[in-house]
């Protein structure tokens, strides 16, 4: 796997390509002026200001120009050489031109920060004015109707459990890594770089529960998912790089499975009937398994290189998978021949998927610049394109699909982004 140093060199060319390469010429207060970047509200938006507050007329390149060279030289990185390239020449981009949810603010006073940047679920929406993300060390929480910013969990320091669990590490972590987040309604799971799992009831003061899942070399906690059993109750699936699945309840915080793979897993998806499950990981084929015993009950053959994401649409019969060919491909689980729809993207992998509660929509973003809201009553023909700059640390939807959020990582320009979903009232319009 790729360094961070990956991520670093686009931050860099990001600099250049706007500061200019020689950006010690720049006059101190000019360039001071210029990095010193506000929130953009929908109304300054509809104005004309950058939604991300870049002052593109003081800059050295036009908006336009400068998306044309990032997507000219923007480095998708592959495990398998040249798999991002076949997909380009078998595949066309869909046109754009949905309208399905509006730019409503950005938010500079939250700065979302990527730890491993392959995995980019650390942004998850409660509701859909709650935001809960990762910065730098701290789990953070956005509440965009108070403004107000708080740390939820700081892992900078020491975190150690408050709660007797069986299996609870007592000692707790010092200066853990957090490489993946979930909330979901009162609950928050972390997964760190060396197999750490730290578990939250968002109700309640402290931590509830830490462990580490394995002391394997390769430890990577790279998804976990927060889902209602079949059996009653929370439970959460961790998806490690040691090849191992392992589910645990929510109550009493006890590994109930732990399933085995040839490869490491990169993410996990539970189907809503809690009959299957989707496995993809550090190789081309998915898999769908029983969640019972673990059994591959099918395999998932189409992507070029490893997948990082998967979903599954409320209905139960399709899910998505996100590979680092650059495409999401939505598949049927009645007939796996082939997928329904191959949806390719502009710069790079998918590295996060997300279906709206209602099913409507299919969102989809890159590891930078593009997020991507496909209309899957339109068989995923139509799609809203989300045009930024810099890299995505993750995307949400609230669970009424009211809200959207985006995490943008970046040196100069860090932020969350809110959209809204767009509705038709006709009845006003009529009266209006």
């Amino acid at each position: 796997m790729a360094g961070a140093g990956e991520v670093e060199d686009f931050i860099d060319e990001m600099d250049d390509e706007i500061h200019g390469e020689g950006g010690g010429e720049m006059g101190l207060n000019e360039y001071e002026l210029l990095t010193k970047v506000t929130d953009t509200s929908a109304a300054q938006a509809r104005q004309g200001k950058d939604i991300q507050g870049i002052q593109w007329d003081r800059l050295n390149i036009t908006r336009e120009n400068y998306r044309l060279t990032r997507l000219e030289q923007y480095r998708n990185y592959e495990n398998i050489p040249s798999s991002g390239e076949t997909v380009d020449k078998e595949c066309k981009q869909l046109e754009k031109g949905g309208n399905y949810y509006e730019f409503f603010h950005n938010t500079r006073l939250v700065k979302p920060t990527i730890l491993h940047f392959q995995l980019r679920n650390l942004v998850w929406a409660t509701s859909k004015h709650d935001v809960y993300l990762i910065s730098n060390y701290s789990v953070m929480h956005w509440s965009s109707l108070s403004g107000n910013l708080s740390e939820v969990i700081n892992f900078a320091g020491h975190v150690a459990p408050v709660e007797r669990h069986a299996g609870n590490l007592l000692e707790g972590f010092a200066q853990a890594q957090i490489s993946t987040l979930t909330v979901k309604e009162k609950f928050l799971v972390a997964g760190g770089f060396h197999g750490e799992l730290t578990c939250k009831r968002l109700d309640r003061k402290g931590v509830s529960f830490c462990t580490r899942i394995t002391y394997d070399d390769n430890a990577i906690t790279n998804a976990i998912e927060i889902y209602d059993s079949i059996r009653g109750g929370a439970h959460f699936m961790a998806s490690n790089n040691d090849c191992g699945i392992r589910e645990y309840d929510m109550e009493r915080f006890q590994l109930l499975n732990h399933f085995h793979f040839p490869w490491p897993v990169n993410h996990t998806s539970m189907s809503p009937d809690h009959s299957l499950m989707v496995v993809v990981g550090d190789h081309l084929d998915g898999l769908l398994v029983d969640p019972q015993n673990g059994k591959t009950i099918a395999n998932v053959v189409g992507h070029r290189d490893y997948s990082f994401a998967s979903a599954w649409h409320p209905d139960g019969q399709t899910f998505a998978t996100g590979n680092q060919d650059k495409t999401c491909r939505v598949w049927d689980i009645r007939n796996l021949s082939s997928p329904i729809a191959i949806l390719k993207g502009n710069l790079g992998a998918v590295r996060s998927i997300r279906f709206s509660s209602d099913g409507q929509f299919m969102v989809v973003a890159e590891p930078a610049d593009f997020v991507h809201v496909y209309s899957t009553k339109t068989n995923y023909t139509k799609r809203q394109e989300i045009d930024i700059f810099g890299e995505i640390s993750g995307v949400s939807l609230s669970p009424d699909d009211e809200s959207m959020y985006i995490g943008i990582w970046d040196r100069t320009y860090a932020s969350l982004l809110h959209y809204n979903r767009r509705h038709s009232y006709g009845y006003l319009d009529s009266y209006f």
